[in-house]
C-alpha cells in the first residue's frame, strides 16, 4: 500500500481519485481566474511606480499563470489515460514549476541589485497596496487546499504550484509591508530590500520541485 493511497482515504474516504482530479482542475481555474486579474494590476501600477516589488509581484502572477497551465495539461492527461500514463507529465510539470521558481528568483535578485546600484526608489502606488492586501487571504486559501489535494493524489507537481502559491501569499505580504513602511519612512532603498526577503523560499522550493520525483527515491 502506497503513502498516496494511504493519503488520498485520509482526504476523502470513499471518494474516486478521478474526483480528487476534478477538485485539482476547479483549484487550477480559479487560480486562472485570480492571475489575470492580479498580475494585469500588479504589472500597470508597478511599472507607473517604478517598483521592484510590484513587478516582481507581477512577474510571479505570471508565472502562477503558466503553472496553472502545467498542471491543467498534467490533470487532462491522468483524467484521458489514467495515473500510469501520467508519471512522466508529472516529472515534467514538477521541473517546469521548479524553473518558473528559478526564473522569478533570478529576476528579482537582478532587479533588486540594480535598483540598489543606481539609487533609485519606487513611488508609492495605492492601487498595489490594494492589490496586495486582497492577495494575501487568496493566496492562503487557494496553498491550502492545493497542499490537501496534492498529498491525497501524492502529486510533487501539484505541491509545487502550491508552494508558488504560497510565495505568492508572502510576496504580496512582503510587498504590502514595504508599501506601508515606504509611505511611513519615505526611504527610497525599502522597495528592493523588500523584494529580496521572498529570494531564499523562491531557491529552496525550486530546488524541491526540480529534482521531481528523484527526491523521493
Amino acid at each position: 500500500m502506497t503513502m498516496s493511497s494511504v493519503a488520498t482515504r485520509t482526504y476523502s474516504g470513499a471518494t474516486p481519485r478521478a474526483q480528487l482530479i476534478r477538485a485539482a482542475f476547479r483549484l487550477e481555474w480559479l487560480t486562472v481566474a485570480w492571475m489575470v486579474v492580479e498580475a494585469a494590476i500588479a504589472l500597470a501600477s508597478g511599472v507607473m511606480a517604478g517598483s521592484v516589488s510590484l513587478i516582481a509581484f507581477g512577474v510571479d502572477s505570471v508565472i502562477e499563470l503558466a503553472s496553472a497551465g502545467v498542471l491543467i495539461w498534467r490533470l487532462t492527461v491522468e483524467l484521458r489515460r489514467g495515473a500510469s500514463f501520467a508519471r512522466a507529465p508529472e516529472l515534467r510539470a514538477s521541473r517546469i514549476g521548479g524553473a518558473l521558481l528559478f526564473a522569478l528568483a533570478a529576476y528579482v535578485v537582478v532587479a533588486a541589485g540594480w535598483s540598489l546600484w543606481t539609487r533609485q526608489g519606487a513611488e508609492f502606488s495605492s492601487l498595489g497596496m490594494l492589490v496586495s492586501l486582497a492577495a494575501i487571504p487568496v493566496m492562503w486559501l487557494l496553498s491550502w487546499r492545493k497542499l490537501r489535494v496534492a498529498e491525497a493524489l501524492g502529486s510533487r507537481a501539484l505541491r509545487t504550484d502550491a508552494v508558488e502559491s504560497i510565495t505568492c501569499g508572502w510576496l504580496s505580504f512582503v510587498v504590502l509591508i514595504g508599501l506601508l513602511a515606504q509611505m511611513a519612512l519615505g526611504a527610497w532603498w525599502v522597495d528592493a530590500v523588500t523584494s529580496l526577503v521572498i529570494v531564499w523560499l523562491l531557491v529552496k522550493e525550486g530546488r524541491e520541485a526540480w529534482q521531481g520525483e528523484e527526491a523521493d527515491d
